[in-house]
This record gives C-alpha cells, structure tokens and sequence, in this order.
C-alpha cells in the first residue's frame, strides 16, 4: 500500500498561483510512488483564492480546502493544517511558486531514510533577492540565533517535511501565536537541512513587509528567550554604575565653587535614561502581553467553511 503524503499549503491571498502550484505537484507525483493529498488554508484571502481552490476541488478528489473566518497568520494556518491532515508524512510549501515542488521526491527520499523533518533554507546565491534584503536577513537571523536558545540556519524556509510523530507533537503545544521556524528546531528529531534557490514569484506581491520582518524577530526571540530580561537588567546595571562617576564631578565644583551649568546636558542625560527606561518597559510588556494572551486561551483559528468534514 502507498504512503499518503500531505501537501499543505496556507494561502493568503494568491488567486493567481493556486492553479500553478496545483499543477506543479500533480506533475511532481505523477512520477514517485506515493498518493498525495492537497490541503489549501485560506487564511482570509480577500480576492478570489477560495472560489478557485473550491472549483479545483470539484474536478480532483484529494483536494481540501480549510477557509477561516479571517486572517489568523501563517503558523496558526499550518496548525490547522496538522490538525486535519492525514498523510504518513506533511510537506508544507508557500503557495506563490519559490519553494520548488521538483525537491519533494528528494525530501521524501530523505525521509525514508530516517528523516523525521527534512527543513530547507535558502541558498546563498539567491539572484532573486536584492543586496538589501540579503542583508537585512542575515541580520534578521543572527539576531535571532544571538537571543534566542535555538539555532536558525540563515534563510531557514516554511518548506519542510515532517513526519506524522512530529505534526503528533505540534498538536499537542497549546502555545499562543507558534513560531514554527523555532519550534521545529525546538522538538528534536532526527533532523537534514537542504539548501534551495527561490524562484521568482509567479504572479503578486510578497506578504513580507519591513514591519512584518520586525514583529516575526520579536515574535522568535520572546518565543525561546528571556535574554532580553537579562540584557536589560545588565543595562540597568551599567549605566547606573556609570552615574557614579559624576560624584568626583560634583563634589570638585563644589569646593572649588564651579557653577553646576548646563541644561543641555541635563535634558540630554534625562531623554537618554528616560528611553532606556521605556525600552525596557517594552521588552517587559512584550513578555507580560504574551502571558496576557496565553491566559485567555482563545482558539487558534475559526474555521468558516471546510471540505474535510
């Protein structure tokens, strides 16, 4: 009996590449002996994503569709996906064409040979990335890696087999907001990462702003750390050791009877001390307003319409 594998793919969004995708997988597995199924996550897709994927749906018998009731994001997509996927392994792959669907037979390869998480990350000869991008990245991950208590290869990609004991796992976290690019690395395993080159897009536009990029950093770093407690704690520390040196100042003027001038420097040192204050007031409210979250034990999505049931 062939093995079931799971493609699952969250889409936001992508009406012009569904179609694409779609076939390209159909042409991948044409040639592996394997059955597949195709799961599509409409993560409230506000053009017409949901009706093509329903039209496909129709004509193929292992097309399913989940839709929520509005944008949820992409980890929260892939979890529904865990949840309701029935493969012996799940494949999960951007919707938009730059994760190459000719390397699934060889992850599946991988996997036979006792590869619980075939991850891929991207190759450092990206032509499709502008210098810029590369390396805000590169920044991006080292800052992760330097914070955080997992290690991320740079260009670590939502591309990835796992086999069904590790999605078992995923199922059972009860964590508010996963970040599945830590989470992976977090579970264990028996690991192999493989390195690809994006293609281009095939139609649209990246989901990925600057902002985005921020909040996905903070969103890693607080998920695996409490470094930023500490760091601030040290700064705190340092800088109040380093008002130390201006007693000798005050005391010299003083007995020498110097006027204590400067207004400048006095606003200065107040806004300077007065951010460093309110930074760590953020990073504190960061970990408060995860707790805050987590306490309210809200379900991950809301699934509006389905075919899988």
């Amino acid at each position: 009996m062939k093995k079931l594998i799971s493609i699952l793919i969250p889409v936001f969004n992508e009406e012009g590449n569904v179609p694409a995708i779609t076939e390209a997988i159909r042409t991948v597995f044409e040639n592996i002996h394997f059955d597949y199924e195709i799961v599509f996550v409409n993560d409230g897709s506000a053009d017409n994503s949901l009706a093509i994927i329903k039209e496909i749906a129709i004509t193929q018998n292992n097309i399913f569709y989940i839709s929520f009731s509005r944008n949820f994001g992409k980890d929260n997509a892939l979890l529904a996906g865990f949840k309701y996927c029935k493969g012996d392994a799940i494949i999960t792959i951007d919707a938009d064409m730059q994760h190459p669907p000719e390397m699934i037979p060889g992850m599946l390869q991988l996997w036979e040979e006792g590869n619980d998480v075939v991850y891929t990350y991207r190759s450092d000869r990206n032509q499709h990335a502008s210098n810029f991008n590369q390396f805000t990245s590169r920044m991006f991950y080292k800052v992760i890696n330097n914070l955080s208590d997992v290690d991320l290869e740079d260009g670590i990609a939502d591309y990835r087999l796992l086999d069904k004991s590790v999605v078992g796992v995923f199922n059972n976290l009860h964590e508010d907001r996963p970040f599945f690019r830590g989470l992976i690395k977090w579970v264990g395993f028996q690991q192999k990462g493989i390195p690809y080159m994006p293609k281009p897009r095939v139609t649209g536009e990246t989901k990925y702003s600057a902002k985005a990029l921020v909040r996905l950093a903070l969103q890693g770093i607080t998920s695996f750390s409490v470094k930023p407690l500490t760091i601030a704690i040290y700064l705190g520390l340092t800088f109040s050791l380093l008002s130390t040196l201006y007693i000798p100042y005050v005391l010299i003027s003083l007995y020498k009877g110097y006027a204590i001038s400067g207004w400048t420097s006095i606003i200065v040192t107040i806004a300077f001390f007065g951010g460093l204050q309110l930074m760590i007031l953020g990073i504190l409210g960061i970990y408060l307003g995860k707790l805050f979250m987590q306490s309210k034990q809200r379900p991950h999505f809301i699934i509006k319409e389905t075919n899988l049931y």
